[in-house]
């Protein structure tokens, strides 16, 4: 009899969202010198978390910018939080042609 470990589903469930909340992030020459960017648009990812990082709520920033989704947010913090430890998260980011 095997038993299936309800905690390998589990991480293998969080490593295949992290993974595609990092998909919200791109980069592209064209836009801001190639900084990382939330999905194609003119939204850096620096800007959000600098607007995190100063207090703003998460609510706020999607108030403000109706164009984002939570997941965005979600996706910028994990972009950070990859950078910080380590992660090679620009490796894995497409690069976008200029339209």
């Amino acid at each position: 009899m095997r038993f299936v470990d309800s905690n390998v589903r589990t991480v293998n469930y969080n490593m295949s969202k992290q993974s595609e909340l990092l998909d919200r992030i791109t980069v592209r020459a064209d836009v801001f010198g190639g900084k990382p960017i939330v999905r194609d648009m003119r939204i850096a990812v620096e800007h959000v978390l600098g607007m995190l990082a100063a207090g703003d709520t998460a609510e706020t920033i999607l108030r403000e910018y109706p164009e984002l989704e939570a997941e965005d947010i979600q996706a910028c913090l994990r972009f950070a939080h990859r950078s910080v430890a380590g992660g090679h998260v620009y490796d894995r980011l497409p690069a976008r042609e200029a339209s």
